[in-house]
């Protein structure tokens, strides 16, 4: 028989799919195929709308070998295993002749553990355990959520948190979960042979393919000990998130709660002249905190530097005393044992990487708003530790071994993919060069008209905008823009704060268009309010502009408060521009404008997401017009029609308003019987 053909395959698992083929799909299932048949590496630019994911699917599916697929949103995570996976295999079948199995994988504290929802959470202050659920009061939100953990555990078949719906609070899942250094193993755990996570690493063993996130692929790459199967193929979706979610794996941080916990924990288990060092030392990096100004530590303060590493050597001698302690009294000791010594650990890991002091890393105090909760009882105030770059990390540990395959819907900023391309650790397209990996750069583009469905308006009249300066010529417009668009808004600002002053000012201004805001209520229910009701908007800021998949009339304006440049004293990204700078490159350029290209590119983005969709993206902000910068930033946004004129963007918003009040209309009489 001969061997089925790609665009075969991919008409297949389309159909399959209940989707119609696009140019852009096939186009990216050749150069997918095309890369892993060539062991290279391939950068994607797919526009929304394209079928991406079935674009990389077939041809991963159709060549046999293991393939890791990770991505960075949930939503994307449950569209590959309950409907595309399913799907695609099952139309493939007969054509491949064979049925690839498939699993998810996540990181160790996503998933129920049954020894601590069985035995109790290992207590801070006393010996042994304590049985969370008789400790929580049943009427009290942590008790209710504790009891559904309870009767979810009976039949769950997965133990992963993101299949609990609803869901419960972060307090609530830390009772019954632990992180990779807090297990006991599965040989040592009287649950060993029933753990949730266990037998999702069991069942990713066997899987062709195995679905995963940016982070447990950053910490299989940073950490070493493999998490993730052998595989030949890697294809990393939402690519555009990874290197922010490989530098969060990559901070550490010491908070003098998070000092205290260690010290209560281990206090316990050994003897007291370790535990006294550790309660000394523990007590000098507090005093120190409480004076702690944020900002960049460029050196380390000679008195932060002792206190560092008095905490270290403190650590190691009551890592050594743990491990030599046996103590019958107090229960289930190995659990206790194995909690101390996660939080002993971590504190010495982070005191040590501060102490050895590397010019590779960026280090700072950052100070939070008082809150409750044991962490930050003692101090508001946190030291921070991140990579300068993870660009080497990544070249080093990704592009090894495997085919890469890169892909986003903004991947192409300025008109290139080299910017993107050199936060991954990969030199210029066709660079040759023994250490750089070989790579290739494909805009497939995208299925959408942006020039005749968007509107891309600058308003170039309103005064520059200062940092944390009154805005109150940007409220006025955007006043005027959600009333000439009847509502229908989604705002996207550059702060929670200023997010927060435009939704107060506006709900007294306009309180016939309802105005939704972030933090006041999930996410998902959010959006699902700002869908159901085309006057309502939804205000939010920079971690909305990911999730938000609104098409159809509820969403027709989408406004940007002001170029999203990262803060001046964002500690990490002026250490990056700095290090740029001193490279003799462009540290602007290379830093700030790459994150606002980014930022806009995923914010602009959210306007189009149908065939059908019209509407204007709306950016409060002068500099996009006026700036030398401004033609980059523009080039990475989609083609839409480019206005500076406010009367016609108003003109504009009011018809396409009209048309959607039209349809509504159209759609509410029903249709006489004939």
């Amino acid at each position: 028989m001969t061997k089925p053909s790609l665009p075969e395959l991919l008409q297949a698992a389309v159909t399959a799919v209940g989707g119609t083929e696009r140019p852009g799909q096939v186009t990216m299932a050749e150069a997918v195929a095309e890369a892993i048949d060539g062991a290279s590496h391939l950068l994607v630019q797919a526009g929304t709308g394209t079928g991406k994911s079935l674009g990389y699917l077939v041809p991963a599916l159709a060549q046999g070998e293991r393939v890791v697929v990770a991505t960075a949103t949930l939503a994307l995570q449950r569209q590959l295993v309950e409907r595309d996976l399913p799907r695609a295999v099952e139309a493939l079948h007969p054509l491949l002749r064979r049925r690839p199995e498939f699993a998810m994988l996540k990181g160790r504290s996503n998933y129920l553990c049954l020894h601590r929802l069985h035995e109790g959470v290992p207590q801070d202050e006393e010996e042994g355990l304590f049985d969370q659920f008789e400790a929580a009061a049943p009427t009290s939100k942590l008790g209710q959520d504790l009891l559904r953990l309870r009767d979810w555990a009976d039949e769950t078949e997965t133990g992963d948190r993101d299949n609990l719906t609803p869901g419960v609070s972060d307090r609530a899942w830390s009772q019954v979960s632990v992180s990779s250094r807090e297990c006991l193993g599965a040989t040592k755990c009287a649950y060993g042979a029933e753990c949730f996570a266990e037998t999702a690493r069991e069942r990713a063993k066997l899987a062709e393919v195995v679905v995963t996130n940016h982070a447990l692929l950053a910490i299989d790459a940073i950490e070493g000990a493999p998490v993730l199967p052998q595989h030949e193929v890697l294809i990393v979706d939402e690519a555009h998130e990874l290197v922010s979610r490989v530098t969060g794996v990559a901070t550490g941080e010491l908070t003098p709660g998070q000092v205290n916990r260690a010290v209560r924990r281990a206090a316990k288990l050994v003897d007291e002249k370790a535990a006294d060092q550790l309660q000394t030392a523990a007590e000098g990096f507090e005093r120190l905190m409480e004076l702690a100004l944020p900002g960049r530590l460029e050196e380390i303060p000679e008195d932060l530097g002792y206190a560092l590493m008095a905490l270290r050597d403190a650590c190691r001698t009551v890592i050594s005393a743990i491990g030599n302690t046996r103590d019958k009294s107090v229960q289930d000791e190995d659990a206790v044992r194995k909690q101390a010594l996660a939080s002993v650990e971590s504190v010495h890991d982070v005191a040590e990487r501060i102490a050895n002091g590397s010019e590779w890393d960026v280090v700072w105090y950052e100070r939070h708003e008082p809150r409750g909760g044991a962490a930050y009882r003692h101090s508001g105030a946190s030291l921070r530790v991140a990579p300068m770059s993870v660009s080497g990390l990544l070249r080093e540990k990704l592009f090894t071994d495997r085919s890469v395959v890169l892909t986003s819907a903004t991947l192409k900023l300025g008109g290139d993919f080299n910017g993107v391309g050199a936060s991954l650790g990969l030199g210029p397209e066709g660079a040759e060069g023994d250490d750089l990996p070989q790579w290739k750069g494909v805009d497939v583009g995208s299925p959408f008209d942006y020039p005749r469905q968007g509107i891309l308006y600058v308003a170039k009249h309103l005064a520059r905008p200062a940092r944390d300066g009154d805005r109150a010529d940007m409220l006025d417009e955007l006043t005027e823009l959600i009333q000439a668009a009847g509502g229908r808004t989604l705002g996207l600002f550059s702060s929670m704060r200023a997010a927060q002053l435009a939704a107060e000012e506006l709900r007294s201004r306009i309180p016939e268009f309802p105005i939704l805001l972030q933090g006041e209520e999930t996410l998902g229910e959010l959006i699902k309010n700002f869908a159901a009701d085309p006057k309502t908007c939804l205000f939010g800021t920079l971690s909305l502009w990911q999730g938000v998949d609104v098409p159809g009339p509820s969403c027709q304006l989408v406004v940007m408060d002001k170029i999203p440049f990262p803060r001046p004293d964002d500690p990490l990204m002026s250490a990056r521009q700095k290090a740029v700078e001193e490279a003799g490159g462009n540290g602007f350029m290379a830093v700030a404008a790459t994150h606002a290209a980014l930022l806009m590119a995923q914010g602009a983005g959210r306007l189009v997401r149908a065939t059908g969709d019209r509407g204007v993206v709306a950016v409060l902000d002068q500099r996009l017009a006026t700036a030398r910068y401004g033609s980059y930033l523009k080039a990475s946004l989609p083609d839409f029609w480019c206005t500076t004129d406010r009367n016609q963007v108003r003109k504009s918003l009011a018809a396409i308003d009209a048309v959607a009040k039209r349809a509504e209309t159209e759609a509410e009489v029903p249709v006489e019987a004939e």
